[in-house]
């Protein structure tokens, strides 16, 4: 489970550099279908499998505070990418709004890695 967990969301990072590629191509394949529906099958999964080894494992964002703060970092990384892809009005924007989101999904790493807080 975990390692299903680990191997979706490198895809799901890399599928969403692919997908601003794309953007800052202004290219006619973000129109696909695929290309939209993957995105929110895949964090469907991840989401899915998370909830599944939080309730394996026992542990709850209330008690572990690093997985609280887990939790917000992919709040951040989803509101941020949904910025950078749809929002951003100018290809600096854009850029500045991927750096955002490499910089949300490092901190999610290193909290599952370390099961340390960095801001709780």
């Amino acid at each position: 489970m975990k390692h299903l967990h680990m191997t979706l969301a490198a895809i799901s990072i890399i599928l969403f550099t692919y997908r601003f590629a794309l953007t800052l191509m202004n290219s006619a394949q973000l129109d696909k279908k695929w290309l939209k529906i993957s995105p929110h099958i895949l964090d469907t999964f991840l989401l899915l499998l998370g909830v599944g080894l939080a309730v394996k494992l026992a542990i709850n964002p209330i008690e572990y505070l690093w997985l609280g703060e887990k939790i917000l970092a992919i709040i951040f990384y989803i509101f941020t990418g949904y910025y950078t892809l749809k929002l951003a009005r100018n290809r600096m924007m854009q850029v500045i709004g991927y750096l955002v989101v490499m910089g949300w999904i490092m901190l999610v790493v290193r909290i599952a890695t370390t099961k340390q807080t960095i801001f709780l």
